[in-house]
């Protein structure tokens, strides 16, 4: 200890710090706690601290902040943690101090275990063994040994290589939502180092063949993987928590995602991943949970928050329980001002030190709620976060709704996208032939204007058929009902509003009339999806026919079930193919990705025509609005007099039957000295399915023969 010298240091910034000179400032808010202990700890003996630091509250504390500066020789081979003391009174105050616990300071930038795995057993604050109210009793058991620590970055050292955000427009973007791990996990991947940052990067010339835009990453922040205690009842494996929406850090990085075996070094790997992915014109999305923690409820373990300040950081009911908006045990109290502050943080530290390019915020709805539970909007941490000057400019997406019945689709601050829950479900709904849905299809068509002709653009909806939350595009149209079995819960998790149809045989058939059927409609999702005024996100492997054999919840199957399976390609060219020439032709025509509503008068009424769209059935002029109907045709005039896109003047003739049989459309006379072209047919099989500009065959007759259950689009050329 003698070589190392405490100083009072400074209340900001929060965590840990390295100054010029070599020390360190160590910063953490806790309001309720009577004593903070920082407790250092050699990486080559983890388990046991060889310095032990009592903050002295008049000397090292700041308001809220407790603080120190330690001098030493080299810090580049310790870590830290923490103890707090106060109060261990659930159901009086809402206090979970415990001193025996060991707890990581939430600004911290990574993490390290002895085996770099989480242990629970350990980290509850109450006696578990205690025979009644368990949690009320506080533990007596030191965790130390087995408790996180909290890695030192230098992050001052890394080279970004005049790395820039591609800031490529929103209404210019698609989105390839995917899984870390699970993108390379598989064997079929082929990559160096599967399940990692560093495997992405060997996937990027894929990402780019492909056609899309940005990345968007499932959670990233450190979670536990194995947290879940329940097995495969088919396997006898043990489950994982596989999607990560359960996270335990805001900061650092999931260990689990590196290649690299050295403390801290996930940080430096997903810079390098980020950069290689810029340097091809790809951005990066984080899905981030900022609405609750890993946790958990009362009975769940204290690993950060709960032990620094429970009734701070979390909803509180009557002091011991907690509020769960989540639907995951707890709700994080986001709009507290330290709170508020510490989900900011976090955002911009990963804007500007790790050059993320947007986020997706799961349950964001939980965002603009106050201490009440109350939904207040534009008044939140929703409107601090689109107002931030170092997120200007960041892609903000909210999944708009929560877990307790809040459903703010549409209502969003300026500045927000949302993923468009309506879009999924009306679009599925008609293609599957549910009756009832073409209106609600026109206006999804359009950018869903009921929603977002509020001052936003269209844009501003994330258009989505599928997501990781759900059937894969194949399972969409392979299963009536979800298969969860494997999941360990009877079953009974997951959706059962699916608005699937299987088309004559439950899961996978070797008839080849069905087969034909099922590929034909996920040619009709992927069309819908790109031609459709909004952003749209594809769900990965999706793109080559992926399927999770009926399973929409595959949150806790870290496994071939979830991995992608790049054999996939190669069996099921022609959607791979489709999916690349459809991405392809929405890049190529700047009508499908509109930066206004042009049809004003159409927001309530599709029935009005307009001089951008023209709506007709088989006749033309003559849209079939009714209940019944399965029927929808348009014309997109994009012509620069009405769109003001420069240098561009293309008109697109679209039919999209659901119908059970043929229909016969009258098309709209092509322009002078033009004709129609045949662009797109669904129902053909590969190599006339859809064509290059300069392959595409002349329609010579009035009318378009679309036969059931596919969509043909033609252009004027």
């Amino acid at each position: 200890m003698q070589d190392y010298k405490l100083l009072k240091g400074k209340p900001y910034p929060l965590g840990s710090s390295l100054d010029k000179k070599g020390g360190m400032n160590f910063a953490i808010l806790s309001k309720n706690t009577s004593g903070v202990i920082l407790e250092l700890y050699k990486l080559s003996d983890i388990q046991t601290p060889f310095i032990s630091i009592e903050f002295n509250p008049k000397k090292n504390r700041t308001g809220d902040i407790w603080h120190a500066h330690v001098t030493g020789p080299d810090f580049s081979e310790l870590c830290y943690a923490y103890r707090f003391s106060g109060d261990y009174s659930p159901a009086l105050t809402g206090d979970r101090f415990n001193r025996n616990k060991l707890l990581i300071d939430p600004y911290a930038r990574a993490l390290v275990s002895a085996d770099n795995r989480w242990h629970f057993d350990e980290a509850y604050g109450y006696d578990r063994n205690a025979p009644s109210d368990a949690d009320l009793a506080p533990s007596g058991v030191d965790n130390c040994a087995t408790a996180m620590k909290c890695a030192i970055i230098d992050d001052s050292q890394y080279d970004w290589q005049d790395d820039h955000h591609p800031r490529i427009p929103l209404n210019k973007t698609i989105i390839y939502e995917t899984h870390v791990r699970g993108t390379t996990r598989h064997p079929s991947s082929k990559v160096s180092s599967p399940g990692t940052f560093a495997g992405i990067i060997e996937k990027i010339p894929y990402f780019t063949e492909l056609g899309v835009t940005a990345i968007e990453f499932l959670p990233v922040h450190e979670f536990n993987e194995d947290e879940i205690i329940r097995v495969n009842p088919k396997t006898g494996e043990r489950l994982k928590n596989y999607w990560g929406y359960n996270s335990l850090s805001f900061f650092a990085l999931n260990s689990l995602y590196s290649s690299s075996g050295a403390p801290g070094g996930v940080v430096n790997e997903f810079r390098d991943m980020v950069r290689h992915l810029h340097r091809a014109n790809i951005e990066v999305i984080l899905d981030v949970v900022y609405n609750h923690t890993g946790e958990g409820n009362e009975v769940g373990p204290s690993v950060a928050f709960r032990g620094i300040d429970n009734r701070l950081y979390y909803h509180l009911e009557n002091n011991r329980f907690y509020k769960n908006y989540s639907g995951c045990g707890n709700t994080l109290n986001c709009n507290h001002s330290a709170v508020k502050q510490m989900i900011l943080d976090s955002l911009r530290y990963f804007v500007s030190e790790m050059h993320v390019d947007g986020f997706r915020f799961d349950l964001a709805a939980i965002l603009g709620r106050d201490s009440s539970g109350a939904w207040i909007g534009v008044n939140s941490l929703l409107r601090d976060i689109s107002e931030d000057p170092i997120l200007s400019g960041t892609k903000l997406i909210a999944e708009g709704w929560d877990a307790a019945g809040c459903y703010k689709v549409g209502e969003f601050p300026a500045g927000w996208a949302e993923w468009n829950g309506k879009f999924r479900d009306d679009v599925r709904s008609f293609i599957k032939g549910d009756e009832g849905y073409v209106s609600a299809l026109a206006t999804r068509i359009c950018g869903s204007p009921d929603l977002y002709d509020n001052g936003r653009a269209p844009y501003h909806s994330i258009n989505f058929i599928t997501s990781h939350d759900g059937f894969t595009m194949r399972d969409l149209v392979t299963y009536n009902k979800k298969n969860n079995f494997e999941n360990g819960e009877n079953n009974a998790d997951g959706t059962d509003d699916n608005r699937s149809f299987n088309y004559g045989a439950e899961g996978e058939t070797g008839d080849a009339v069905i087969n034909r059927k099922r590929m034909r409609q996920v040619k009709n999702f992927a069309t819908i999806l790109m031609i459709s005024q909004g952003t749209p996100m594809i769900l990965a492997g999706d793109e080559f026919y992926r399927t999770q054999r009926g399973n929409n919840n595959c949150y806790c199957q870290d496994n071939k079930l979830s991995w992608l399976d790049w054999d996939f390609i190669d069996k099921y060219p022609e959607i791979f193919n489709y999916f690349k020439k459809i991405i392809s032709f929405r890049k190529e025509n700047p009508i499908f990705c509109l930066e206004t509503f042009l049809n004003k008068s159409d927001s309530h009424n599709p029935e009005l025509s307009s001089k951008f769209i023209d709506w007709h059935g088989v006749k033309l002029n003559q849209p079939d609005w009714s209940y019944v109907s399965h029927s929808l045709a348009f014309t997109i005039n994009g012509l620069s007099k009405i769109t003001s896109i420069k240098n561009y003047d293309r008109r697109f003739y679209i039919a999209i039957n659901a119908f059970s049989q043929q229909l016969d459309y009258e098309i709209p006379p092509a322009r002078p000295k033009m004709s129609w072209r045949l662009k797109v047919d669904t129902f053909e099989q590969s190599g006339k399915d859809i064509f290059e500009d300069g392959e595409m065959p002349q329609v010579n007759s009035k009318k378009i023969k679309v036969r059931p259950g596919s969509i043909v689009i033609l252009a004027e050329k």
